[in-house]
C-alpha cells in the first residue's frame, strides 16, 4: 500500500473532521404504527452558543422541531392519499433541565403519541452526550402538535391516518391532551390583539427599558419547499429576542429556563416581513418571563394585512462566570396594563412552582 504524504494526510484529517461535524442522517425505527419513532445527532459548535459557551435554546428548539416536521409528515404520507407536510401549530411547556455546551452531542428522539382527525402529538427528548466522558444526560423534553397541509393547497387540512395504540389508555390520555391544547389554543388567539409600542428614554430595569424587536424578511432558506416558514425557524427567532430582552434587564449571562406553549395562529410564508417584538412581563428572585409576539406583513400580497402569527412566554435565568444562579432585577411596572401582566405572569409562576413541588412529591423517595 502506498504510504500517504503530509499533504494527503492533512487532506484526509480535514475530511474526518468535518464528516463529524456534519449533522447525522435522521434515523427512522417502526413500532406500532407507521413512523412511529426518529432521532438525530448533531455536536455543538461555537456558532450554537452564547458568549459564555451555553448553546442557545432557540437552536435545541429548532432541531427539536426538525426531527418533530420530519415524523409527523413522514405518518401523515404513510397512506395512499392527497400528498401533503406537517406544519407546526402549538408547542407545549418546553423545560431546559440543563444547559447544554460547545462540544456536546445533541441526541434528538421523536416519538409520535397520539392523532386525531387533524393533527398529530409528536413528543421529543433531547439528550446531551460528552463525546470524552461518555456521559448522558437528559437537556429537554417537550410536545408538538402538527396538521398535514395539502401540497396542491396549503391553505387545506387533510385528515391523518390513524395510529396503531399499544394499550387503549394510551389513546384516552392523548384525546385529554388533545382537547385541553385545542382550547389553550383558542384562549391565546382571543387575547392576541396586542401591539409592542417603543419608549423613549425609558428608566432602567423598566419593561420599555428591555423592550426588543427584530425584523426578518423570510427568504427561501427559512421556508419548507411549499414556502412558508418552518416552525423551528421562527421559534429560534423567538427565543433570540427574549434572550436580548432578558440580557438587557440584568446585564449578565443569561440562558433559557423554559418556555411555555408556543401557539402558531397562521402560516408565514416566503416574502413577507416578519417583526418578533419582546417584552418583559414577571420577575421573581431568580427567573424572568419574557412575552414574545410576532407579526407577520405580506408585503407582496395588497389582499392581506398584517396579522399575529405566533406567541409565546419564555423564562430566562441570570447565570454568574460559575454558572450559579444569580438574583434577578426585579422589574419595575409602570402602567395599569403592565401591572396586570405582572401579576398574570406571577400565577403563572407560582402555579408551574407548586406543579413542580406536586410531581417531586409524587416521586418516591430512596431508603
Amino acid at each position: 500500500m502506498k504510504k500517504l504524504a503530509g499533504p494527503a494526510l492533512g487532506f484526509l484529517a480535514s475530511v474526518r473532521r468535518r464528516a463529524l461535524l456534519r449533522p447525522l442522517a435522521v434515523q427512522t425505527a417502526l413500532g406500532p404504527g407507521p413512523y412511529r419513532e426518529t432521532w438525530r445527532q448533531r455536536i455543538m459548535r461555537p456558532d450554537d452558543a452564547n458568549i459564555a459557551g451555553n448553546v442557545h435554546g432557540g437552536t435545541i428548539l429548532k432541531m427539536i422541531e426538525e426531527a418533530g416536521a420530519i415524523i409527523s409528515t413522514r405518518h401523515c404520507n404513510s397512506q395512499k392519499g392527497e400528498t401533503c407536510v406537517a406544519a407546526l401549530a402549538r408547542v407545549e411547556r418546553t423545560d431546559f433541565l440543563s444547559p447544554m455546551c460547545i462540544g456536546e452531542v445533541a441526541h434528538v428522539s421523536a416519538e409520535i403519541t397520539y392523532t386525531s382527525k387533524h393533527s398529530v402529538e409528536v413528543q421529543v427528548t433531547v439528550m446531551s452526550e460528552n463525546i470524552l466522558t461518555g456521559a448522558r444526560r437528559v437537556t429537554n423534553k417537550a410536545a408538538l402538535w402538527y396538521v398535514p397541509l395539502s401540497l396542491k393547497n396549503v391553505d387545506k387540512v387533510l385528515e391523518v391516518p390513524p395510529l396503531s395504540y399499544t394499550r387503549k389508555e394510551q389513546e384516552e390520555e392523548g384525546r385529554k391532551r388533545y382537547e385541553a391544547q385545542k382550547l389553550e389554543r383558542m384562549e391565546t388567539k382571543w387575547k392576541n390583539g396586542d401591539v409592542m409600542q417603543p419608549s423613549i428614554n425609558p428608566e432602567p430595569y423598566t419593561v420599555s427599558y428591555s423592550q426588543s424587536t427584530l425584523i426578518h424578511l423570510v427568504g427561501p432558506s427559512d421556508c419548507t419547499l411549499h414556502g412558508f416558514v418552518h416552525g423551528g425557524v421562527t421559534m429560534k427567532l423567538m427565543d433570540e429576542v427574549a434572550g436580548i430582552v432578558a440580557a438587557r434587564h440584568c446585564k449578565t449571562n443569561i440562558v433559557t429556563a423554559s418556555v411555555d406553549a408556543i401557539n402558531f395562529h397562521d402560516k408565514i410564508r416566503k416574502g413577507c416581513v416578519i417583526t418578533i417584538s419582546g417584552r418583559m412581563t414577571f420577575t421573581s428572585n431568580k427567573s424572568m418571563e419574557i412575552e414574545v409576539l410576532v407579526d407577520a406583513d405580506p408585503v407582496a400580497l395588497h389582499s392581506q394585512g398584517r396579522y399575529r402569527a405566533a406567541s409565546a412566554f419564555v423564562t430566562y435565568v441570570s447565570l454568574s462566570k460559575e454558572g450559579k444562579t444569580l438574583p434577578v432585577p426585579q422589574l419595575l411596572v409602570e402602567t395599569e396594563e403592565e401591572k396586570k401582566r405582572f401579576e398574570e405572569g406571577k400565577g403563572r409562576y407560582l402555579q408551574m412552582k407548586a406543579k413542580r413541588q406536586a410531581q417531586i412529591d409524587a416521586t418516591p423517595q430512596q431508603q
